[in-house]
């Protein structure tokens, strides 16, 4: 195997670590490239959660429910407060809810119809 021979030496935990989970890695492979882009995406998802957090932390508490749905809203409109993040969002999916689609067999769009 080329990874072992070329990472063997340096790094053996590592390319332990790799033989063992290939048999559970090798199925990820089967799923469309726009799929795997999407599971292999979380920094924007932390990006968010952070900037909530940040704005919750920097409040301190709130007086009711309202408020703190408030400070969350804001906080996430802040993220884009032109709108123009959400065409490149939404353009970003499409292709990547069309492959859940077809993969799932449609069970992403049952409850539309």
């Amino acid at each position: 195997m080329e990874f072992s021979d070329v990472w063997g030496k340096k790094y053996p935990a590592i390319v332990r670590l790799w033989e063992a989970a290939w048999a559970e890695f090798v199925p990820f492979l089967q799923f469309d490239v726009e799929i795997r882009k999407i599971v292999c995406t979380t920094n924007a998802i932390e990006s968010v959660n952070a900037r909530i957090r940040k704005a919750v932390r920097a409040r301190g508490h709130f007086p009711n429910d309202q408020a703190a749905l408030k400070c969350v809203y804001l906080a996430v409109m802040s993220l884009d407060p032109t709108g123009a993040g959400r065409k490149r969002w939404t353009m970003r999916w499409k292709a990547a809810l069309q492959a859940f689609d077809i993969t799932f067999d449609g069970r992403l769009t049952a409850g539309r119809r």
